[in-house]
This record gives C-alpha cells, sequence and structure tokens, in this order.
C-alpha cells in the first residue's frame, strides 16, 4: 500500500505519532519508535541507504530504547506530502529535498549558481560553512531541528534527441522541473520552455513526449530511472543538491538529553560519511551512464559563465523577495566569480 491510502490507514488505525507514542510533549526517560523517511530514493539507492544507516546507528547507540521505522520514497505518499506529515510530527525524522511551502526562505537550497566547484561546495555545506550556517533557525521557525546537508553533488539537464549549451539552443526543448522554487525559474532564464512535474509522473511524461528531460538532478537519478529514454546528461551545474538531515521539532523535544545526543551524532555520522563518499559516486554513476549508451557533456567554464550570468540576474532578484536581503547578501559575498 503506498500514499494517501497508506497515510489515512496510518491515520485511522492510531499509529500516527499524534495519537499513539506516550513521549510526545514532555521529556521521557523511556523506550520510543521514531519513523523515519525519505521523500527521494527506493531501498538500495544512496539516500535509502542513508537512512538505513542512520536508524541503524541510532538503534545500535541506545541499545535498543530507540527504535525506528524507516520508509522510502513513496511509501508515505509524494513529496510535498510525507513533508506535511513531517512537519504535523507524524514522520519524526527525514533526509529530503525539503518543499518551500512552509517558509520560502527554504528556498535558498536552491539558489542558482552559488558554487561552481566541489572544492567551494563541501567548504560551504559541511558543518560551519556559510551554506549550512543560514539554514539553522529558518528550520526551527517552521518546527524541525536542523542537523545538516547531506551531498548529492551538482545538477544539470538531461535529454533526448538534442542538447544545449547556450541559452539559445535551449529554447527548443521542454523540461521537466519539480513544484519548488525556484528550480522552473532556474531552468527559465537558463533559456529552457519548462513543465512542472511531480516526480512520480517524469517518466510518463518523458516516454511520451510531453517533456523532452529532466532539469532538476544529478546523473544518478537520470541514469537510474530514464537512461532507456534520455541520450544526454549536461552537468550545467545550476545548482549543487543536498538532501537534508532534520527532525520534527516536538519529537525532538520530546527525547531526554542522552536521546538527543545519540539522534544527533548519528545524523552527523551519516552527514560526514556523506561529504567523504558523495563526489566518488557521482563519478561512478557518470561512467555507469556511459557505459549505458547517455552522452555526457561538461560544459567548461566559459561555456558556463554566460547562463550563470543570465540566471543570477534574473532568479537572484526573484529570491531576495523570498529569503530577504541579509541571507542574499551573505549569498553574493561568498558566492563564485564566474
Amino acid at each position: 500500500m503506498h500514499g494517501p491510502a497508506l497515510t489515512a490507514c496510518l491515520l485511522a488505525s492510531g499509529l500516527m505519532l499524534g495519537t499513539a507514542l506516550p513521549w510526545t510533549g514532555a521529556a521521557q526517560a523511556q523506550s520510543v519508535t521514531l519513523r523515519l523517511a525519505t521523500d527521494s530514493g527506493a531501498r538500495g539507492s544512496a539516500p535509502g541507504d542513508a537512512i538505513e544507516r542512520w536508524a541503524a546507528l541510532i538503534e545500535e547507540a541506545s541499545g535498543g530504547d530507540i527504535e525506528v521505522d524507516v520508509f522510502f520514497q513513496n511509501e508515505l505518499g509524494g513529496q510535498q506530502e510525507v513533508f506535511d506529515l513531517f512537519v504535523a510530527n507524524e514522520v519524526q525524522l527525514m533526509l529530503n529535498w525539503p518543499m518551500t511551502s512552509y517558509d520560502p526562505r527554504i528556498a535558498v537550497l536552491y539558489t542558482p549558481y552559488m558554487v561552481a566547484s566541489w572544492d567551494e561546495a563541501l567548504e560551504a555545506y559541511r558543518p560551519g560553512g556559510w551554506v549550512n550556517g543560514m539554514l539553522g533557525d529558518i528550520y526551527n521557525d517552521i518546527g524541525l531541528e536542523f542537523f545538516g546537508a547531506w551531498p548529492e553533488g551538482f545538477n544539470g539537464v538531461a535529454t533526448r534527441g538534442s542538447y544545449a549549451l547556450s541559452v539559445e539552443d535551449a529554447s527548443a526543448l521542454r523540461i521537466r522541473v519539480p513544484p519548488v522554487f525556484p528550480m522552473a525559474e532556474t531552468i527559465q532564464a537558463m533559456g529552457y520552455q519548462t513543465a512542472t512535474i511531480d516526480w512520480g509522473e517524469v517518466f510518463t511524461a518523458i516516454q511520451t513526449g510531453v517533456v523532452d528531460g529532466d532539469g532538476a538532478n544529478v546523473i544518478y537519478w537520470d541514469y537510474e530511472y530514464f537512461r532507456d529514454t534520455l541520450d544526454y546528461y549536461t552537468r550545467t551545474r545550476q545548482q549543487f543538491l543536498t538532501g537534508i538531515l532534520s527532525m520534527n521539532l516536538e519529537a525532538w523535544e520530546g527525547l531526554d538529553e542522552a536521546q538527543q545526543t545519540i539522534v544527533r551524532d548519528a545524523a552527523v555520522t551519516v552527514m560526514e560519511e556523506g561529504f567523504a563518499n558523495a563526489q566518488g559516486l557521482d563519478e561512478g554513476y557518470v561512467q555507469q551512464a556511459i557505459e549505458a549508451g547517455m552522452e555526457y557533456i561538461d560544459p567548461t567554464t566559459e561555456q558556463l559563465a554566460p547562463i550563470a550570468t543570465a540566471v543570477r540576474d534574473t532568479v537572484w532578484p526573484m529570491l531576495e523577495e523570498q529569503v530577504g536581503t541579509e541571507i542574499m547578501d551573505v549569498i553574493r559575498a561568498n558566492a563564485t566569480e564566474f
């Protein structure tokens, strides 16, 4: 059972957190059960492995006093639905690619062309980095405890039939984007036509010709799900994508201090392992995609510069209206020069 049907069943049976777990509210020094979900990643995928690792670390360190039930992509619904469950404290832990519906400032995660290299990205997003430091207060304001970023890498545009290396050439292609600001705005500023489509419907949209490709993801997702329908992956590097490890704040405050330490330490371990392994994993998926018949295009800095400039000129003022001048000043002071 998947999606809304499973959610309704859980609610009806009293298994969701708000009606079932005695530790909600004041801290309790007792055994607890937490639900951990990801909105993007089946069992056996890199995000799926990460949440299983997080769960195992928590259970091991707690000696079994904290039990963690793991839910993979689509097992509790689509991206927005499972994020709603998370904010409502019916899911307690998440590795997710956050939606901006509760606070538009979360869009800072998707700011285009902040960094241009792995070294710059890892420095910015790791604990203590300038991007990481902007996010804690934003998360607390929507009732979430922020632990840190889980890196995937630079995204690009995967297409069928042709590809583009300029704003002008991109106009002939219609590209799927997710329902998250400023993904569509970024791809449009790169010159493409866009269609906003939820992840679960992307394969059908590509297969039936509704769109010519996908414009949001690192190569893993386009290789893993669409390698039989897409011909090219162009690493335009418009965003450095990370998932976020976090916990519902009510659930966090319902843990005792020792339990909080276990959950946070486990999250930091998963995050640090992610940073240590991310670039190698990404390079491995590039090779797998090439071997499967996809053509991989890695634009030069000179090719990217006019694209990045066009995107920044268009999208950064839109972002400033959403996230505020203070945050955008930090971005402008630290972002890569093209």
